[in-house]
């Protein structure tokens, strides 16, 4: 007679794990997360430096008026930096209430967050933020202020 395993939904899903399933399926989720950060530090650079080009004559008043080029530097770092906790914030608030709602919705099936988690995805959105800002806050900090009072 043949022998039949059985297996309950516990163990079942506990060896449905990424690592499990396909060893290739880790190499491709991690260079999906690498695309991802590329793409965030690219659009972060990207809008930082239309901020920066938008705010020229801005940029040019307070020059006039003796700002130095770390005051404007820090300036644009820490628009950028609320900017990305902000966004970090709704976009991890956002994983908690989707994840409270999928765990009333299917109660059967685990919705997890992992804490290490949250935290590395804090130093990757802040610190690609802070990356992405400091070419176009230096860009801003070496304008002649007359050139940048002169722009339209």
């Amino acid at each position: 007679m043949e022998t039949y395993n059985v297996v309950n939904t516990e163990e079942y899903l506990a060896a449905m794990t990424p690592a499990t399933l396909t060893p290739a399926f880790n190499i491709a989720l991690q260079v999906v997360i690498g695309i991802a950060i590329v793409i965030g530090f690219l659009v972060i650079f990207q809008s930082m430096y239309t901020a920066v080009m938008e705010r020229t004559r801005e940029i040019g008043i307070l020059k006039s008026m003796g700002a130095s080029k770390t005051y404007i530097v820090m300036a644009v770092l820490s628009e950028s930096g609320l900017l990305a906790i902000a966004g970090t914030a709704l976009g991890i608030g956002a994983s908690f209430a989707l994840s409270a709602i999928l765990d009333n919705r299917f109660p059967t099936l685990d919705f997890v967050i992992n804490i290490p988690y949250v935290w590395k995805s804090i130093v990757i959105a802040l610190v690609s933020a802070l990356l992405g800002a400091f070419y176009p806050a230096l860009k801003a900090a070496r304008k002649d202020p007359i050139d940048a009072l002169s722009y339209e």
